[in-house]
């Protein structure tokens, strides 16, 4: 077991309102996971938790069977890569020098990475079909092209398991389908997968298993075809979704009903 997440519960203020309750997860190895949830709700906040950015008001994390809170930095870098939802470029460093920015758990404080180093970033980078990005700065790249080199640089890291932050969010729809294949390449390579996401549909793509926050903080997990349903996205988003099979692709869909007028049809 990668993950083993117990009654957690958090809060940004003392006395503020609890995002998540009792919230209890586990993920295995080679399991993607996709975290549902209508803005607010805390996906970002329980992956922030298993990142080790957040510190939870109680309940306890597992990581590779030992207790998170009594790990170091390097322990948990050894086991956890985050590709978070956004990442502003500072400097124009090659797109391959960033990549091998992922090794420095491996690296150690103040040394020079060395030719295996340098090979694992080119590696990366081939697995992910961006071998032809390796000199270009990172800051002159686009913005789908970035996002892939963010997964080669969590891919030398040589984690346990990569959390993605809704890695999809400021894509094109193209760019979109493409981060969905590299997660399930990621997945087939013996990775562990959580990834956030506002997208149900994007959850029956992956498959796997699908843990779905609701507006006050409660997570509920199962596996993704039998636990997101119309009358539970209809609640979680306050909208008319519709569930339906698509022979021609052999899966389902979760697609808008044709969109009404809310002006006229108040009247």
């Amino acid at each position: 077991m990668i993950y083993d997440v117990k009654n957690l519960c958090f809060k940004y203020t003392a006395g503020g309102r609890t995002i998540l309750k009792d919230a209890s997860v586990t993920l295995q190895e080679g399991e993607i996971m996709s975290i549902l949830g209508p803005n607010g709700a805390g996906k970002s906040t329980l992956l922030n938790c298993m990142a080790n950015l957040l510190k939870p008001d109680s309940g306890e994390i597992y990581l590779c069977g030992r207790k998170m809170r009594e790990m170091g930095i390097k322990e948990v870098a050894g086991c956890v890569s985050y590709v978070q939802q956004t990442h502003t470029p500072t400097f124009a460093y090659t797109v391959l020098n960033f990549v091998i920015m992922g090794r420095a758990p491996k690296i150690g404080m103040f040394r020079k990475p060395k030719t295996p180093d340098v090979q694992a970033a080119r590696d990366a980078l081939e697995i992910l079909g961006i071998a032809h990005l390796a000199e270009k700065p990172y800051t002159e790249i686009s913005g789908g092209e970035r996002q892939q080199v963010i997964i080669a640089r969590a891919i030398v890291q040589e984690p346990k398991v990569i959390l993605f932050d809704e890695p999809t969010a400021h894509l094109d729809y193209g760019n979109q389908f493409r981060i969905l294949g590299m997660i399930k390449i990621m997945q087939d390579r013996g990775y562990s997968i959580i990834i956030t996401t506002h997208n149900p549909d994007h959850a029956l793509l992956l498959g796997g298993t699908a843990a779905i926050i609701d507006r006050n903080g409660q997570l509920d997990v199962g596996k993704s075809s039998e636990i997101i349903t119309e009358e539970r996205l209809k609640k979680l988003y306050n909208t008319e979704l519709r569930l339906l099979p698509i022979p021609e692709l052999s899966r389902m869909a979760c697609l808008q009903p044709l969109l009404k007028n809310p002006i006229q049809d108040s009247f």
